[in-house]
């Protein structure tokens, strides 16, 4: 009988250690939620100025926007936007190229903060993603090869085989005129299957069209048409930053205001791109 009372008491005493253990572990797996929690609650915004950087998404082929120079660094006008603003929020800028297709699942990923590419403010995307206030705006054209005069309006793209990166809003206008879309990763491979005439057209925007054609003279395309509205567009954003939204927001504002945001288009146009 004490052999059985002391087992008894040995497996009572087991009890309480399991019982204690497991309100320990129970009372750490909480106190790590609360701290998983407490980092969650830290805005995009917050956590940009803690790190010291906003990383941008940008191709780094998109001239005069995105591009590198002669020396192999990256410049443009919406790169120079984009430093301007992350010294305005008293961060460094930190640029990570990639295509154009890819640059919307990098943003998804939280592979960067803010994409500066040109993206065209639409419906379509507005649904999946926050804008900036636009801080450029431009309009479409239809670039030809220089031979060809079948092109006069953008009816005209009916059954036409169209250079486009795929996910643009210049390959929607080319589409919704009935254009055959050849998909293309970039402004400049468009450019060479034209001159080559491998594709009939290519719907892009004026101003790259305009600076394209004065880098590169003896390129044998033209532009046919020209619409008449202006497509704007805006600094990039995951949906639920409102903060950051508003404080680039505020930033680009501050460009007007003090002039710099001028001087800028000015460097790259020759004009005040944001009208």
């Amino acid at each position: 009988m004490k052999k059985i009372a002391v087992l008894l008491s040995i497996g009572f005493l087991a009890v309480i250690l399991i019982a204690c253990g497991s309100s320990d572990e129970g009372e750490q797996a909480s106190s790590d939620e609360g701290a998983d929690s407490d980092s969650s609650d830290q805005t995009l915004l917050e956590q940009i100025q803690e790190s010291g950087e906003l990383v941008i998404g940008t191709e780094g082929t998109y001239r005069p926007y995105t591009f590198h120079d002669e020396n192999d660094e990256l410049t443009g006008f919406d790169v120079e936007i984009a430093r301007e603003v992350a010294e305005r929020l008293g961060v460094k800028p930190v640029f990570n190229e990639t295509k154009w297709d890819s640059m919307f699942a990098g943003l998804n990923a939280k592979r960067f903060d803010m994409v500066a590419n040109q993206v065209g403010i639409n419906e379509d995307r507005q649904k999946k993603y926050a804008f900036s206030d636009p801080y450029i705006q431009s309009s479409a054209v239809i670039v030809t090869h220089e031979d060809n005069d079948s092109i006069q309006d953008f009816s005209d793209l009916e059954g036409v085989t169209t250079a486009q990166s795929m996910t643009s809003n210049y390959a929607d206008i080319a589409r919704e005129n009935g254009a055959e879309i050849n998909s293309v990763e970039g402004f400049n491979e468009s450019m060479q299957l034209l001159s080559t005439k491998r594709v009939e057209a290519t719907v892009n925007d004026r101003l790259s069209v305009l600076d394209y054609l004065n880098q590169r003279d003896d390129v044998p395309v033209k532009i046919a048409v020209r619409q008449d509205e202006a497509s704007k567009s805006g600094l990039l954003f995951r949906q639920g930053n409102d903060e950051l939204v508003k404080a680039v927001n505020e930033a680009l504002q501050e460009m007007k205001d003090d002039g710099t945001y001028s001087e800028i288009s000015e460097k790259w146009f020759g004009e005040d791109v944001s009208k």
